[in-house]
């Protein structure tokens, strides 16, 4: 990244913003700023579009797309298609080359964060490649990475959004090598023989389908007993059993206590005194926000216990003026959140209309085959009594566009208001499940009844009439 020449008045003429950060908050700030008029700072280290980009979300999916695409050729003939060569019929085998995919997926995200530079430079932006740290609540000392020579200026609003690192345990650090974090993957040079991975959450069990995928061995080592706690326990159910038909290992209730690199391969050793061998191991214990030497604490900001910065419905945290959005906050870790909260707090600090986020309103995936999306109120808390709701399930099964591309492990669930059939909340489990479950999300934000959603037309055949089918079925009849 390059820095934008425009000089940085010491002196503010405008309202000035200063962003710390480049992931999706920082960018979306910047972007709502100008939008406003206000002369907008951008403080990153490490490239625009920070971890979400060049490390984590858009790698990452690209992976796992990629290992969707080997299974659709692996699966192909199930639906009738066949390969010949010379009039022979031959049964592919799917050859992965990781250099290739590791290639293409940085350069994807190299291409994302430069189109995410240009656009903030195209729209006003003072884009500054370095280091900044508060100093009291009013001013930010930037330190160029090319200069090396730190600037202290005035900011009306800063924002952090410094993001999140992946968590390493004691005694078991990631290496680059054989013991690998999720910013780490993509140095590998061929596909391993033998993936363990430590941590069933959103992180483990997405990496573990996508390396299961493109074929190679996969243990899951879990300290829960179920994969993916937390989700929705029939989709985490079945979830559970596609990674068993597909020859995954699940160790439930199990803990890592040690993970060794020996050279050619890596030995886990749980708490109970098992021993894994595998050939690498991908630790997915979650993240630390990277909320250290930024002044923080010493310009009044208040962090929680875990170091994540405190900030409300609309960012703010315990300084009037600042801001904190994305992983480095107490807000859900979701590059939509973060995006969302960064033009929040712009338009909040800016007086203009900032609808405060509802957390149970936001929508999340998990991206494993098939992918796990949810919205709203869950099962779970309708079942013990937290809100009064009632559930429908279609299976996809039934689903005629489900059977025409060769897939029936699926479900819909919606959940709706006992009384007044409000649409409360959703989960899909489908190949596209990011996508389908955005009509339920829409009627959540905007208090739909189950019958107005059923009376809003499907496309026949398709897969959200299985929505439509769902709220049709959860029509309460006039008495």
């Amino acid at each position: 990244m390059v820095d934008n020449r425009v000089v940085i008045e010491s002196k503010m003429t405008k309202h000035r913003i200063v962003v710390i950060g480049g992931g999706p908050g920082g960018y979306e700030a910047a972007r709502a700023g100008v939008q406003l008029g206000a002369e907008v700072v951008l403080v990153e280290e490490n490239g625009i579009g920070g971890n979400a980009v060049l490390t984590d979300v858009v790698p990452s999916k690209t992976l796992i797309a990629t290992a969707e695409a080997a299974q659709r050729v692996a699966s192909a003939s199930t639906l009738g298609v066949k390969l010949s060569l010379d009039g022979k019929i031959i049964f592919p085998k799917i050859e992965i080359d990781m250099q290739a995919i590791n290639a293409r997926l940085l350069d994807l995200a190299k291409d994302q964060s430069q189109d995410m530079f240009d656009n903030l430079i195209s729209e006003g932006v003072i884009v500054v490649n370095g280091r900044g740290r508060l100093d009291g609540n009013h001013h930010v000392i930037i330190t160029p990475s090319e200069t090396g020579v730190p600037e202290r200026i005035q900011a009306k609003t800063i924002i952090i959004a410094t993001g999140a690192r992946p968590r390493d345990l004691p005694n078991a650090s990631s290496d680059g090598e054989r013991i690998l974090n999720w910013k780490q993957l993509y140095s590998i040079a061929e596909l391993p023989e033998h993936m363990i991975v430590v941590g069933s959450g959103v992180t483990g069990a997405e990496f573990a389908s996508a390396y299961l995928d493109l074929g190679c061995k996969v243990t899951l080592i879990s300290s829960r007993a179920k994969v993916l706690p937390g989700n929705d326990a029939e989709a985490a159910d079945l979830i559970e059993e596609v990674f068993a038909q597909k020859g995954m290992q699940i160790l439930r209730e199990s803990r890592a206590a040690s993970v060794r690199n020996l050279g050619n391969s890596v030995e886990v050793s749980l708490t109970d005194g098992q021993v894994i061998s595998g050939s690498h191991c991908l630790m997915a214990v979650g993240a630390i926000p990277n909320t250290e030497d930024l002044g923080l604490e010493e310009a009044g900001v208040v962090l929680a216990e875990s170091g994540h910065v405190v900030s409300n419905k609309v960012a703010r945290t315990s300084r009037a003026n600042v801001y904190a959005v994305g992983d480095c906050s107490t807000a859900l870790p979701l590059a939509s959140v973060a995006a969302m909260q960064g033009r929040t707090a712009v338009y909040h600090t800016m007086g203009d209309v900032a609808a405060p986020t509802w957390q149970r309103n936001v929508a999340s995936n998990v991206f494993t085959s098939p992918e796990i999306a949810s919205v709203g109120w869950s099962q779970d808390e309708i079942e013990r009594g937290l809100v009064r709701g009632e559930i429908e399930k279609i299976m996809f099964e039934t689903n005629p566009r489900a059977k025409m591309q060769g897939f029936e492990q699926g479900f819909i669930k919606l959940f709706a208001s006992v009384g007044s059939g409000t649409v409360i909340g959703g989960v899909v489990v489908a190949p596209t499940a990011s996508d389908l479950i955005y009509p339920i999300a829409v009627a959540i934000e905007n208090r739909l009844t189950v019958d107005q959603l059923a009376r809003t037309y499907s496309v026949y055949p398709s897969l959200s009439g299985s929505i439509s089918e769902a709220a049709s079925a959860l029509h309460q009849p006039i008495d």
